[in-house]
């Protein structure tokens, strides 16, 4: 029961690896507040899964793109305490396609879809942590950002950006007592890697050390390391979890 009572924020919480990292929380009894922004389906899975564990989890419909929407989200998560113990920046997509044919409006989705959630989220989170002098933040990157991939130079500039923004709120907050790490996932098994052509996935697979996807479930271990006592010394840093792909 290593986050009993704690209070958890999760963006793109409902669905792949957000939906497990939700889960994982509330296994040890934190109270969960997992955003979405239109699956509602997924969302009600999500609760229904949860209902037999010592924690909660809320859901909360929200488009943390915007300032409202992840303001609201943040007030949400943060509930009558007025403050949050563990943020989770997880929400993405991805758009891919070859940069001479990318469309400027795939260009842009991706692009605040990835960070702007990312800027707002951090910044009213972090002003929930601040009273308190603690609070951890862990986004969510991909090892695109140290590979590249095809076809993703949307997406792989984005999460690059996510790193090196942690690195720099990590140095800003930490002397508040606000540690910040990042993780980069490889190819997890997620409706996002489903979307991926076979033989690409095929190729990523057998260039791994391991020669297997992920599981969401092995990401949300490393998550709640890093969200943890045990990580208390560690700050500004990136955990690969990709089955040695790098």
């Amino acid at each position: 029961m290593e986050f009993n009572g704690k209070t958890v924020a999760v963006t793109g919480g409902t669905r792949g690896i957000g939906r497990a990292v939700s889960l994982r929380f509330a296994m040890e009894g934190a109270r969960v507040t997992a955003a979405y922004l239109s699956n509602d389906e997924a969302a009600q899975s999500l609760l229904d899964e949860a209902s037999g564990l010592s924690g909660e989890i809320r859901v909360v419909k929200a488009d943390v793109r915007s300032h409202d929407g992840a303001a609201a989200f943040v007030d949400a998560a943060a509930g009558e305490s007025g403050h949050i113990d563990v943020l989770v920046n997880n929400a993405g997509i991805i758009r891919d396609s070859y940069l001479a044919m990318m469309s400027e409006r795939d260009w842009a989705d991706v692009i605040e879809s990835n960070l702007y959630p990312l800027f707002h989220c951090c910044k009213w989170g972090v002003r929930k942590m601040l009273s308190r002098r603690k609070g951890v933040i862990v986004n969510v990157a991909s090892i695109s950002a140290f590979t590249g991939n095809p076809g993703q130079t949307n997406y792989a500039a984005s999460k690059g950006a996510a790193i090196s923004f942690t690195r720099s709120l990590a140095r800003e907050v930490g002397p508040m007592g606000i540690r910040v790490n990042a993780v980069a996932p490889g190819l997890i098994d997620t409706d996002m890697v489903a979307s991926l052509k076979p033989e690409l996935v095929d190729a990523i697979v057998k260039s791994s050390s391991l020669r297997r996807m992920g599981r969401p479930e092995e990401v949300a271990e490393a998550v709640a390391f890093l969200a943890s006592d045990r990580a208390s010394y560690i700050t500004g840093q990136c955990l690969i979890i990709d089955g040695g792909i790098v």
